[in-house]
């Protein structure tokens, strides 16, 4: 087993562009919290059951330090200057190499060695054991250092915004090889069918589905997080499609649209969609530099609320609904309008509320806009033929210097382009 073995190829899999936007990252970094020592973590895939693990992620403020996607490694910053230990690949000659089904490269493949990495990165790379040695302890980040990385990574450089771009881009395909497979899933694979048709295009051409992928179809629409994907899809329902690809680099779309599985919307499920739609251009219109971050939300709920008002579904006027001691609307919309977007899909959550939802918008933030109405099945509430309906649109949007770019737009938006659409694909 120690020998005939020639040498495979050993190059790292780091994504073009990734070491020098690392270091341009921890830099900012430096100057952001300036004399301080700091040692972070990639993490460990979870085990599943027994000795089966997850597929590893790196942890986000590691790879966006780093670059780096590698399992168990450990970077100690001092400054802008990184040291990275990794666990050292088992090769011919090491027993380990066929015995350690961790780390020997008959197990795992083709495994770069410490010097490549350090050749790919542009840094220093250390045998892991050597970590314990300088009795440094990647115990997680203290509440200043996480709430400063997260408030960093807000601002996206050209190099991260090309790579949303390819996120969104790969998920606008994904959207047309779902409904492709609409008549299929019909037949009797129903949601999951669909589910795994998105998750297997983020796969082969991403890294993976940036989120649990929500397809919900008829009465599950509604359900804000429904991830089971165990029904049917019916012919007359709608179909609710969140989901989005996140590329090798780890960054992510986030873009929703809700469908007829017919092709055609019924008038009450358009109705429902128009309304949506209204709000949805109302916040994508209060996306712009020097705006607050809730403008767009708060643009959104006012359509929402004057459309349910006009529906007779408030028992308040809409000045009272709109309140802060009212929001009797939001039975219907329980969840915020949108988010930052990036390396997490709810990015940058460790922000305080100051630099987050009291921040005003500017160029380089990436965010999602996603009003939506959802009539649960079983609410009383609405009358009989807006129960089970749940619609909702998002969209990926840059902050620039004078305005927002709408990053998802190539994906139709309106009730009749979205029919029109379905047919061509």
């Amino acid at each position: 087993m120690d020998t005939g073995w020639g040498t495979p190829d050993r190059t790292p899999p780091v994504v073009p562009g990734a070491a020098r936007a690392a270091a341009d990252h921890r830099a900012r970094l430096a100057e952001a919290l300036p004399g301080r020592t700091l040692v972070l973590a990639a993490g460990e895939a979870p085990v599943r059951s027994n000795d089966t693990a997850y597929d590893f992620r790196p942890d986000s403020d590691f790879f966006w330090l780093t670059g780096c996607p590698v399992e168990n490694a450990v970077v100690v910053l001092r400054g802008a200057d990184a040291t990275l230990y990794l666990p050292p690949p088992a090769y011919p000659g090491d027993p380990a190499f066929w015995t350690d089904a961790r780390y020997g490269e008959l197990w795992v493949g083709a495994a770069p060695g410490l010097d490549d990495w350090a050749r790919a990165l542009g840094v220093p790379v250390r045998p892991l054991a050597e970590l314990g040695e300088l009795g440094l302890d990647p115990a997680g980040l203290d509440e200043e250092t996480g709430r400063t990385l997260a408030e960093l990574r807000m601002f996206k450089d050209a190099w991260e915004v090309g790579q949303l771009r390819e996120a969104v881009d790969r998920t606008v395909e994904g959207f047309a090889a779902v409904i492709r497979e609409i008549p299929a899933a019909v037949v009797g694979p129903g949601e999951r069918w669909l589910q795994g048709t998105f998750d297997r295009y983020a796969r082969a051409y991403g890294n993976g589905p940036g989120y649990a992928t929500i397809v919900g179809g008829g009465r599950h629409a509604p359900t804000l997080h429904w991830v089971r994907c165990d029904g049917p899809v019916v012919p007359d329902e709608l179909v609710l499609l969140d989901m989005g690809v996140e590329t090798r680099s780890y960054y992510t779309a986030d873009v929703t649209r809700t469908f007829p599985v017919s092709g055609t919307f019924s008038p009450v499920q358009r109705q429902v969609h128009d309304l949506v739609e209204r709000a949805h251009r109302a916040g994508l219109a209060a996306v712009a530099p020097g705006r607050r971050f809730t403008d767009f939300h708060h643009a959104a709920m006012e359509v929402i609320a004057h459309g349910l008002a006009d529906w007779g579904l408030l028992p308040v006027s809409v000045d009272e609904a709109l309140s802060d001691t009212g929001q009797q609307h939001r039975r219907y919309l329980v969840c915020g309008i949108g988010h930052h977007l990036g390396l997490d899909v709810h990015d940058c959550a460790r922000s305080t509320p100051e630099a987050y939802q009291d921040a005003t918008m500017a160029p380089g933030m990436v965010l999602t806009v996603e009003p939506g109405l959802y009539f649960h099945a079983h609410d009383l509430t609405v009358p009989p033929e807006l129960r089970g309906i749940g619609v909702r649109i998002e969209d990926d949007l840059l902050v620039t210097e004078t305005g927002a770019e709408v990053l998802s737009g190539a994906l139709p938006l309106g009730a009749g382009e979205l029919e029109k659409w379905m047919a061509s694909v």
